[in-house]
């Protein structure tokens, strides 16, 4: 039977975890970030799913061949995760393995639900490789930002930040614990936050990256000066910048390719309707 643990029992999963894969997972196991995890058994677990608390996706860990948990999933699926997933108005389900051998047993498992798939690649940055590259020329009207918790409770600035909480509230319980575990950037336009660069995971010192801007401001190259900003107090306070995007997406991948990042792991991400 797959069960849910409480988040105090996170660390028994630790042993599943593929440490040279995926931040995300880390941060959820070693209670960090928020999610919630679901395993073949409390107390032993071999197996287990990983729903990020962003509701990004899930992960699988563990034994990718595990047949008593593989055949319940779908079940599983059917019964608890497409109606939990409908209250956060979910229409796909997207899962990734935590490493490769899980491919072909989420390939297996889900054929029959018209299954799809995409590449991510997963990019690091150490201090040795980083380019400095010169700034592009900042638009007039805009400026780049350290997001603090002046920006959040400073109510004299009159910053329209509800951009900016609504992406903190992705990833974070509140701005003070992202304040206390990770670093940002934003830039503001006509007191209004429209673009921010922060981390949205954080574990040992790694920082992924969540990088968004307002769509009515893009193409001004604001992705490139708040993630610039971004790196450098990471790379300042011995942190390791982590950026994992779609393959598909070449603006980012241009980004993080311009300031120096490596490419260290791709993988593939599985989807389907649960409409």
């Amino acid at each position: 039977m797959i069960i849910e643990l409480e988040k105090k029992e996170f660390g028994r999963c630790r042993h599943l975890v593929n440490q040279q894969g995926h931040i995300e997972v880390l941060a959820i196991v070693e209670g960090v970030n928020a999610g919630r995890i679901f395993v073949d058994d409390r107390y032993f677990p071999a197996s287990g799913l990983i729903w990020l608390g962003n509701n990004d996706g899930f992960f699988f860990i563990g034994e990718a061949n595990n047949e008593a948990f593989n055949q319940e999933l779908n079940d599983f699926i059917d019964r608890v995760i497409i109606s939990e997933a409908k209250k956060e108005d979910l229409d796909w389900f997207e899962g990734m393995g935590n490493h490769e051998e899980w491919d072909k047993t989420i390939e297996n498992i889900f054929e029959h639900r018209g299954l799809g798939s995409w590449k991510q690649r997963v990019y690091t940055l150490q201090a040795d490789n980083y380019e400095r590259n010169s700034e592009p020329l900042l638009q007039e009207g805009y400026e780049i930002v350290k997001i603090s918790k002046s920006l959040f409770e400073d109510h004299s600035i009159s910053i329209d930040t509800e951009f900016l909480r609504a992406k903190i509230r992705e990833f974070w319980s509140t701005p003070e614990q992202f304040l206390n575990e990770g670093i940002g950037y934003c830039a503001i336009y006509n007191k209004e936050v429209v673009s921010v660069c922060f981390s949205g995971f954080v574990v040992n010192d790694v920082h992924c990256i969540d990088i968004e801007t307002l769509e009515s401001h893009q193409g001004k190259k604001l992705a490139q000066h708040i993630a610039q900003s971004f790196v450098q107090e990471c790379l300042d306070t011995n942190g390791v910048p982590y950026w994992d995007c779609m393959e598909m997406n070449k603006p980012s991948i241009a980004v993080a390719e311009r300031l120096g990042f490596k490419n260290i792991f791709s993988y593939t991400g599985y989807e389907f309707s649960i409409q």
